[in-house]
């Protein structure tokens, strides 16, 4: 039986593990893909076994946050990483790609353990535990095409009606919130991955002058050993600088751009809910035009109105949570950024400090060589 371990930010007991992990890549006559082995432990009751091993592959990912969002359209679903990288960072399955891939499918699920409501998901189960066949069994038990239809109708409908007539205040300063939240946060990626890409180009240019310190001492025989020190220091700072790049690209990247992601599922979030209010407003709008067939009307609006009112003491409880953890993981990433910048600065200091300082003892030491008789 595995044992219980405390959230190091909460009085709550884990009692679900996730590790994604072993990427191996598939090559058919018509696809290349990616799976990835996922792990669970677990001593919950309601699973039967323990511990768990399946691989899964990226849409089986895209599977499970589209039933998720259908179960729970007002709940906040975790971002997964896109399919496709846009910004040209890195190519398509290359290490780099799959690698960060494998973080981001990583922390999606378990954000999805760590959440209070989602974590008792039994699509959420069943892709933790199906073997391959029984997941793809499983998924072909999705809504039927009525079903779908009619999604697709009252979202349609909801669009066309426009602004919510009796939207509560709080959602209203939600949705301004997130609007500013998406502005700043995507701004604060760009710069991020504007700062990486100009400390790359520096640390790649830096590579260069050690060598050429090195092969300039050669042909320097009063200057020899100064010219080796100062391609030494030029190396350590590079080593420094890729350091701090690294940290970088594991830290501060990631998690801009999942809440850039954040960011547009909110806004999905938030109209999700408006579409759940129009259905309540239209109603009631025919209720007031209707001069039969009211009884049946106020039973629907009844419904409609007990929809609602789950839907938004959903969000609610769903947006101060996530704006803590995003206080949090924001708070967190800047300070380690904080501190390599500081480790980095000091370590870049001390190097050239040192050298400085047996340039100087090097020079009073020719000096009382001079002046000796």
């Amino acid at each position: 039986m595995i044992n219980q371990y405390k959230f190091e930010d909460g009085p709550e007991l884990r009692d679900l593990f996730i590790t994604v992990d072993d990427p191996e890549s598939h090559i058919t006559a018509i696809e290349t893909f990616i799976t990835y082995r996922v792990v669970t432990k677990t001593t919950r009751g309601e699973f039967d076994s323990s511990e768990y091993e399946v691989r899964r592959r990226y849409q089986d990912f895209l599977w499970l946050k589209s039933k998720l969002e259908e179960a729970h359209p007002t709940l906040i679903i975790p971002p997964l990483p896109e399919k496709f990288i846009m910004r040209g960072m890195v190519e398509r399955f290359s290490d780099e790609f799959i690698e960060t891939r494998r973080k981001a499918l990583h922390k999606f699920l378990n954000r999805i353990a760590d959440h209070p409501t989602l974590t008792f998901n039994e699509d959420f189960k069943i892709f933790l535990t199906a073997q391959a066949w029984e997941l793809s069994s499983h998924k072909k038990q999705g809504p039927g095409l009525l079903s779908r239809m009619g999604q697709t109708v009252r979202a349609v409908a909801s669009s066309v009606r426009g602004a919510v007539k009796n939207r509560p205040e709080m959602f209203t300063e939600m949705n301004n919130y997130m609007e500013t939240f998406s502005q700043k946060v995507n701004l604060l990626d760009k710069i991020a991955h504007r700062i990486y890409k100009e400390e790359r180009d520096y640390c790649n240019e830096m590579k260069e002058y050690g060598p050429i310190h090195t092969l300039w001492s050669a042909s320097e025989e009063d200057i020899g050993d100064s010219l080796k020190g100062l391609a030494s220091c030029i190396d350590r700072c590079c080593r420094a600088t890729e350091k701090r790049m690294a940290g970088l690209s594991e830290h501060l990247l990631p998690i801009l751009h999942e809440y850039v992601l954040y960011s547009e599922i909110l806004m999905g979030v938030l109209k999700r809910r408006d579409q759940i209010q129009g259905e309540l407003d239209s109603k009631v709008d025919a209720l007031a035009n209707k001069k039969t067939e009211k009884d049946l009307f106020s039973e629907e609006i009844g419904k409609l109105e007990d929809k609602v009112e789950r839907a938004n003491n959903a969000l609610k409880a769903d947006w101060d949570r996530w704006k803590q953890n995003m206080q949090w993981d924001m708070r967190s990433t800047f300070m380690n950024v904080a501190e390599n910048n500081l480790r980095y600065y000091e370590e870049c200091l001390a190097t050239w400090e040192s050298f400085l300082a047996s340039q100087t003892v090097d020079l009073h030491v020719d000096e009382d060589s001079e002046d000796r008789p």
